[in-house]
């Protein structure tokens, strides 16, 4: 991941000062520009002296980094401004909001509906875990650009232990069960997708044999958002790094998102990378091999499916 710009939202209190000493973590890091933002949460009116401490903030953080810190103008903060500031940023970074209001109700929480405007990542801090991250999970879910989220998740932070996850869906299992489909049938296809995440999971730590800090693999069953949360109390990660697909507030709202489970039942930071960031980058032999492996996982299904009266 080639860090050059961050964009980091405060609202200037003691609480949300935990984004932007991550944002100055970051920077430091990957020797990257900042730009601070102010945005009050919902309902708030700027403060009248917004944009002088924002001023104060930033020359704060150039005597520490001895690198450019920018403000953003103070104007109304609302996600409107945001999504135009975060335009050709190489990262955002946000503190964890609880928005409780009708929109955040039918249209998702503010990281959600920044997703659906702008297509680079977003790093939620939610509570200051240290000087660097430690260990990242990285969860996975086979598509074409799996391969390309965990590269990026690879060099957020070199230094940290990588973890790669994947939780095996059981809705295909539960259709052949609703089906009255033979016992050795279902065993069959839940072995089948066990190797096809196996092997799928070696293919993409192959690109990792020369990092420092080796990559560990783990599998587990049931819903993604759920599993991912468990996986993350379970390992003590302090980043969870997953994909989000282009999807409407109405898709959300009925279907719900992994993002948005995680983001609310998890005590990580979490960094959400739009699929089409992901998929400028996707190497065609991933697409490839991910659409073979799926064609073979899909094979015991429909031969059941032919059997059935």
């Amino acid at each position: 991941m080639n860090i050059r710009s961050i964009l980091v939202v405060t609202d200037l209190s003691a609480h949300e000062n935990i984004a932007v000493e991550r944002a100055w973590q970051l920077a430091d890091t990957h020797r990257a520009s900042i730009t601070l933002m102010y945005v009050p949460p919902r309902g708030q009116n700027a403060a009248p002296t917004a944009a002088s401490r924002l001023a104060k903030a930033a020359r704060q953080l150039e005597e520490s980094l001895n690198l450019r810190v920018r403000t953003a103008p103070v104007k109304s903060g609302t996600l409107k401004d945001l999504i135009a500031q975060a335009r050709g940023m190489d990262l955002v970074v946000l503190p964890h909001r609880q928005e409780r209001s009708t929109a955040a109700f039918f249209r998702g929480q503010p990281v959600l509906r920044l997703l659906r405007g702008c297509n680079c990542p977003v790093l939620v801090v939610r509570q200051a875990r240290g000087e660097r991250y430690e260990r990242v999970l990285v969860a996975v879910d086979f598509s074409e650009a799996s391969e390309s989220l965990v590269k990026l998740a690879a060099t957020f932070d070199t230094r940290a232990e990588l973890e790669i996850f994947h939780a095996i869906s059981t809705l295909d299992e539960s259709k052949l069960r609703s089906a009255e489909a033979p016992e050795h049938a279902v065993r069959a296809y839940r072995e089948k997708c066990l190797r096809y995440a196996r092997d799928r999971i070696v293919s993409l730590t192959d690109s990792f044999e020369a990092r420092r800090n080796r990559v560990l693999t783990a599998i587990g069953r049931g819903d993604p958002g759920r599993q991912t949360v468990i996986q993350q109390e379970y390992t003590g990660a302090d980043l969870v790094v997953l994909g989000k697909k282009r999807s409407t507030a109405w898709e959300d709202f009925f279907c719900g998102s992994v993002a948005h489970r995680v983001l609310s039942w998890g005590s990580s930071d979490v960094l959400v990378v739009p699929d089409a960031y992901l998929r400028a980058t996707a190497p065609h032999a991933a697409r490839r091999m991910a659409t073979s492996l799926g064609r073979n996982i899909a094979l015991p299904l429909q031969a059941a499916a032919r059997r059935m009266p």
